[in-house]
């Protein structure tokens, strides 16, 4: 699956630990989602689009990651 989570994150000028933080995960469970190493469950996916202000289809499109 491919994401935006990276951009977003950085668009809002946080670390991979703050946006950790924010969403009650680690920052490696952070950086396993932006590389695409591991797949949000659907709860998850769903904090991170509220925390995004956006929907789940904006962040995360399936496919291999790039």
């Amino acid at each position: 699956m491919n994401n935006r989570v990276r951009e977003l994150r950085t668009l809002l000028g946080w670390s991979q630990a703050e946006l950790g933080e924010k969403l009650d995960v680690s920052r490696q469970t952070v950086n396993a989602i932006e590389t695409g190493k591991y797949d949000p469950s659907l709860p998850l996916a769903f904090k991170i689009a509220a925390l995004f202000e956006t929907s789940i289809e904006t962040i995360f499109t399936p496919g291999e990651q790039e």
